[in-house]
């Protein structure tokens, strides 16, 4: 799935990301190299020390350092720790400058209760990858929106297989994605054809994740703008009807309109209860919003809650195809 590429320099400006602030440049963090050092925290579920050692002993078989946030063990009821925990721990990492990058140990939720609290003046200064999907959308939409730095999309420690030997091969692949990326190769994913794809072609910045999370970012100092750029969406355990009302969020506030591009993840749908059936399929609710528009849209890309879930550089330019043999995605840098 991955194509070997070239290493680039620490850091890459490409000029200002379309639809943020001009006086903002598109920044790619230092790829990493061996003995580099990558920090785990819990910015929002908890996590023990046992359920992370598996990702730990993987990522310093690459070659890696590893430096374990205080957050880690710490539960303060649904939470990796207190807000106040959780915040500094968070900033503890963002602050360090023997830090390449930082995996987020796992999803839940309770990024936006600190995502206000962060300093990121020295992040920026020296900007590192941020790693994680789900309710880490949070802090991509605010790295990209408030500061054009990229950051990877990928699975985190609790998705690591807890025996590397007996993992099957498209778990392996997904988890060497996350090395790929890290590491400044450029990375292709295709995806099967489907009837309710549109063709094109395509090439923009990627931005995108979790579609809840995007919609609940609206108005805020987070809020991801889209324009001019490929943009991709998942979610899991949610009703027809409030995907349905998602993507009427997204149309509304203007998300799909100016796109480059539209990438449809997996989608663990929640079934209707009996008697309140939707009676449209999420194909029929996303062409209903896009029909307008004439943009590459492919479905079932190999992103989102599930095990095919491979790391995307966010922040990015890609080139993005959709044809009859399927949709294929390649990173430019």
């Amino acid at each position: 799935m991955a194509m070997a590429g070239a290493t680039f320099p620490a850091l890459k400006s490409f000029g200002s990301p379309e639809g943020s602030d001009p006086a903002v440049p598109v920044k790619i963090p230092g790829y990493l190299k061996a003995g580099d050092a990558i920090g785990i925290t819990c910015p929002a579920g908890f996590i023990t020390m046992a359920e992370i050692l598996p990702s730990v002993q993987l990522m310093e078989s690459w070659g890696f350092r590893v430096k374990i946030g205080k957050t880690v063990d710490r539960r303060d009821f649904t939470f990796g720790g207190s807000d106040q925990e959780r915040t500094q721990d968070m900033q503890n990492m963002l602050d360090d400058p023997d830090l390449k990058a930082i995996m987020c140990a796992r999803g839940g939720y309770g990024a936006v209760r600190i995502i206000d609290q962060l300093n990121f003046d020295r992040f920026v200064a020296s900007p590192k990858w941020m790693i994680g999907f789900s309710d880490v959308t949070v802090l991509h939409c605010h790295l990209n929106r408030k500061y054009g730095i990229a950051s990877i999309h990928s699975k985190m420690c609790n998705s690591f297989p807890s025996d590397w030997t007996l993992a099957d091969p498209m778990q392996i692949e997904t988890i060497l994605s996350i090395r790929q990326a890290l590491s400044g190769t450029l990375l292709k994913y295709a995806a099967p054809p489907s009837p309710f794809n549109r063709p094109g072609k395509a090439e923009a910045v990627l931005v995108g994740g979790n579609l809840s999370i995007i919609e609940t970012l609206a108005g805020s100092k987070s809020d991801l703008k889209t324009e001019g750029k490929i943009l991709f969406l998942e979610d899991t355990g949610e009703y027809l009807y409030r995907l349905d009302r998602m993507f009427w969020n997204l149309k509304r506030t203007g998300k799909l309109e100016q796109l480059q591009g539209l990438i449809i993840g997996g989608f663990k749908v929640k079934p209707d209860d009996p008697g309140e059936e939707f009676g449209k399929t999420l194909y029929d609710i996303v062409q209903e919003k896009v029909k307008d528009y004439h943009y590459p849209l492919c479905f079932d890309f190999p992103v989102g809650h599930q095990k095919n879930n491979f790391a995307l550089k966010c922040g990015v330019r890609h080139s993005f195809e959709v044809n009859a043999n399927g949709s294929s995605l390649t990173s430019l840098s």
